[in-house]
């Protein structure tokens, strides 16, 4: 036997393996076949947000550089930012700061898992 190393002290070395049954699974089973869209848009000025709500609520997860907006208008972003905090909230979503310049948004279906640094300063 092959994998003779398997078996148990005392048995029979000539016992009939058994074949485990197994079952053939249609890979067509999921009833959902979409993809998850992930988008990118640039807030370069307030009025783009409403890009970013609009992929929102098309459940689409979002990549927003907030870069271009906060070198040129610090109110602005701030109000964008609220804005889009009340959308992530309406919808039940999830949204984070990735960096200084990108912050990422997403729908109910999707979680975005911090990491422990994140979540020890959030504490704080």
């Amino acid at each position: 036997m092959p994998l003779g190393f398997l078996k148990k002290e005392g048995e029979d070395n000539n016992a009939e393996v058994v074949e485990d049954d197994f079952v053939e699974l249609d890979a067509n089973m999921s009833e959902n076949d979409s993809k998850v869209i992930i988008k990118a848009e640039t807030l370069k000025e307030y009025d783009d947000v409403e890009k970013v709500q609009e992929h929102l609520r098309n459940d689409h997860i979002v990549w927003v550089n907030i870069g271009p907006l906060k070198e040129t208008d610090m109110t602005n972003l701030k109000r964008a930012v609220k804005k889009l905090k009340k959308t992530v909230k309406s919808i039940d979503g999830d949204m984070a700061g990735v960096d200084e310049e990108w912050i990422v948004v997403c729908p109910r279906y999707a979680e975005i898992q911090r990491s422990e640094e994140t979540q020890e300063a959030g504490s704080q």
